[in-house]
């Protein structure tokens, strides 16, 4: 199923970060988030050089999910390094003011 384009819009203009937490929290079950949560940790862990195992032992999951993780900084056009790689060079705290 493809990403619906208004919805991507939507996410796009909400700048305020506690706007856009309280519209994830409408969108999305609590399970849903932290599974998205999950994958965005794993995916800055695998860029900082984490060890695969090393990852699945932190937070308890299999291999499996973080070689999907490794295979999506692996290709060639994915988005994904470029924005963990935006965060280093800006040197944006790990976690933003979590709640």
């Amino acid at each position: 199923m493809a990403v619906d384009r208004q919805l991507l819009h939507i996410i796009s203009t909400i700048t305020d970060l506690d706007d856009l937490e309280r519209f994830f929290r409408d969108l999305f079950t609590p399970a849903e988030l932290d599974d998205i949560t999950l994958r965005w940790k794993l995916l800055k862990d695998l860029h900082n050089g984490m060890p695969q195992r090393k990852i699945a032992q932190k937070y308890g999951i299999s291999l499996c999910k973080i070689t999907r993780g490794s295979r999506v900084l692996k290709k060639k056009n994915a988005l994904v390094p470029h924005l963990l790689q935006q965060i280093e060079e800006e040197n944006l705290p790990d976690a933003m003011d979590e709640k």
